[in-house]
């Protein structure tokens, strides 16, 4: 994987921004026609969970600006992406924040979030200790998260 870091770190910085683009749309565009696809089969036949749901129902309030601003985040992006296709909006309207939401993503990673996400790995790199833990901080709140779900479920 560092042979593929340090040769983008040599392309131009249009270039860069442009795979980063390219790959934004490519994720975000294929999660939505994942979404369009279940639509077409499985929600027919069988009600979404309640998070789901609701996801479903924010994303249709909101539409493409809801789309536009989960690029800034981690985690809901392929949720509201997904959501987008589950609810049917139209690819027209879906176009209007998947384009600038992917672009506003291509730019902070073709600049600083390319340059944090190196010198992360740069400072991890000697230290095993510092994955180790970030490991085990990782697998304890997956526990808790687990646990929290198990009780409120049987409850």
């Amino acid at each position: 994987m560092s042979d593929v870091i340090e040769q983008m770190r040599s392309w131009p910085w249009l270039w860069a921004w442009l795979g980063f683009f390219a790959v934004a749309v490519l994720r975000a565009g294929g999660t939505y026609l994942i979404g369009r696809g279940i639509t077409a089969g499985v929600v027919h036949w069988r009600r979404p969970n309640e998070r789901v749901r609701a996801m479903m129902d924010r994303v249709g309030r909101w539409g493409p600006p809801a789309v536009t601003v989960s690029f800034l985040t981690v985690g809901v992006q392929t949720a509201v992406n997904l959501a987008a296709g589950l609810i049917a909006m139209p690819w027209p309207r879906y176009l209007l924040g998947l384009l600038p939401g992917a672009a506003i993503w291509a730019s902070i990673w073709s600049t600083i979030g390319m340059a944090a996400f190196l010198a992360a790995l740069a400072g991890l790199r000697g230290e095993p200790a510092i994955l180790v833990a970030l490991a085990a901080g990782i697998l304890l709140v997956a526990t808790l998260v687990w646990r929290s779900r198990r009780r409120a479920h049987s409850s």
